[in-house]
């Protein structure tokens, strides 16, 4: 696929970009390289190659999943202004 300068006026309406001659030339060329880069991607065989997530195989080390802080819910909801079933109050803020 190759972009005209008509294709980059287009574009840049839509983006409401005003360009200059200079550089509609100048993207022209700029996207016109991008989109060879892709067809060149395209263009390479990976049948049989499986997807990765990550470029490398690695594990992620997991921790543990142990309570490393003890609950101390209790204290803060005696200092809180006002505490019900368990939960904090606070003002209305929204109509």
């Amino acid at each position: 696929m190759s972009l005209t300068t008509e294709n980059i006026d287009k574009i840049a309406h839509l983006a409401r970009l005003g360009l200059s001659g200079d550089d509609r030339t100048r993207y022209t060329d700029s996207l016109n390289s991008i989109l060879g880069l892709i067809d060149d991607l395209q263009a390479v065989n990976t049948q049989g190659i499986e997807p990765l997530a990550h470029a490398f195989e690695v594990n992620q080390p997991l921790r543990k999943d142990m309570v490393s802080e003890q609950n101390r819910r209790d204290d803060y909801q005696k200092i809180a202004p006002a505490v019900e079933a368990g939960l904090y109050l606070v003002p209305k803020v929204i109509e």
